[in-house]
């Protein structure tokens, strides 16, 4: 049993990953933890977004010039070039060691920094040390990958980050994302003390989403047919549109909020049955759902998350994961579009996309590979009731 529990967690956080322990900077995790300041005037509207150019931070540029800002991006010019011909653009690296580093930022002053794209504390110390004298508000955008314990639904910020063996190291895994996440919060409040934001997402979704891990199961629901379910229509998720999300964090820059806040959702529990009734909703397809238990998809090496997208198992030590309590964000003025619209959205945006993008998802199972699941789960219940109808 400890077996399974430990590779369902292994499967989930390399999943997590996109590209130390949890020190003790002086300071860092009580103040983080004790600021939510109360909203304050809005004053200065420049705004440096690091990174910016790649699904959240185009969402975040679009908000923020939307309620007046004026934007300048800093990365390294590889992403997206030709987005927002309008904005200044600076060009370096996040590691201050690698070509011209940092440079095109000393001297700069804006009243507001959004860090999308720091994973190394070390990047993320530099970056915030630099800018410190000439910016207001420091925010940084984490993960909820960073809690070191998944097994109790509703935990809130206050909850234990994870650690690593070797605080020096700086090779993005899966194992490594979420404890160097907590690190660069820290390093982060260590340069800005009392003038930072840390936004811990869950999985972002929406259009323009490169990794597929939501947007399977609009195309795939879309395509009708018998669908592989996985587990109980009750199996909760969580996820925020990455267009929530980017309103949010301007949101937070306007009232000079600073802490910690678990940026997922719904507002409501959405089990993953109601997910894929709003897939099938949208889409108008024939869809028709065969749930299938967690134990034979485990048996079948059908992994969470990864083979089955936004799904977890809610239980043992990832009973907590999708139950995460987001109360501090939405005080704080995070809102949620209908899930409907989500789907709507993704779908449209997904036919929009090149045929050869289109030809195999980056997440979810291929059509040959459910089918073998489907018909080996209905072999299995024929066995178990011999006489009974198909397993749905």
């Amino acid at each position: 049993m400890t077996t399974r529990r430990t590779a369902t967690r292994r499967t989930v956080l390399k999943g997590l990953a996109l590209a130390a322990p949890a020190i003790a900077l002086p300071g860092s995790v009580p103040a983080l933890l004790a600021a939510d300041t109360p909203p304050a005037a809005s004053g200065g509207k420049t705004l440096l977004i690091l990174g910016g150019t790649m699904f959240l931070g185009p969402e975040v540029v679009e908000a923020a010039k939307a309620r007046g800002w004026t934007v300048t991006l800093f990365n390294r010019g590889k992403t997206n070039p030709g987005l927002f011909p309008d904005l200044e653009k600076l060009h370096g690296d996040r590691d201050p060691s690698k070509g011209e580093g940092l440079k095109a930022l000393e001297g700069r002053r804006w009243d507001a920094v959004v860090d999308t794209s720091g994973y190394v504390p070390r990047h993320v110390a530099a970056s915030a040390g630099m800018l410190a004298p000439g910016a207001r508000q420091y925010l940084f955008v984490s993960t909820i990958s960073v809690y070191a314990d998944n097994s109790k639904p509703g935990a809130d910020e206050t909850a234990a980050v994870g650690t690593l063996k070797d605080p020096a190291v700086e090779k993005v895994d899966g194992e490594s994302y979420g404890p160097l996440k907590a690190l660069c919060e820290q390093a982060a409040e260590k340069a800005m003390p009392g003038k930072t934001t840390i936004v811990r997402p869950g999985l972002i979704v929406g259009p323009n989403d490169p990794s597929d891990r939501f947007t399977y199961w609009p195309v795939r629901v879309a395509k009708g047919g018998e669908v592989l379910a996985p587990g109980t229509p009750q199996d909760p998720t969580q996820f925020v549109d990455a267009r929530d999300l980017g309103q949010f964090i301007v949101q937070l820059l306007e009232t000079r909020r600073t802490g910690v806040f678990n940026a997922t959702g719904p507002k409501e529990p959405l089990p993953i049955g109601e997910l894929l009734a709003s897939c099938k909703r949208v889409s108008g397809s024939d869809a028709s759902f065969t749930w299938v238990p967690a134990s034979f998809l485990e048996a079948q090496q059908v992994s969470p998350w990864a083979d089955m997208p936004v799904w977890v198992p809610p239980v043992d030590d990832m009973a907590g994961f999708a139950r995460v309590s987001i109360a501090r964000a939405t005080a704080a003025g995070l809102t949620f579009r209908p899930v409907d619209d989500t789907v709507r959205d993704t779908l449209a945006w997904w036919k929009t996309v090149p045929e050869e993008r289109r030809a195999k998802m980056r997440a979810g199972l291929g059509a040959e590979r459910e089918r073998e699941v489907l018909a080996a789960w209905r072999a299995e219940a024929a066995k178990a009731n011999p006489g009974a109808g198909p397993a749905k």
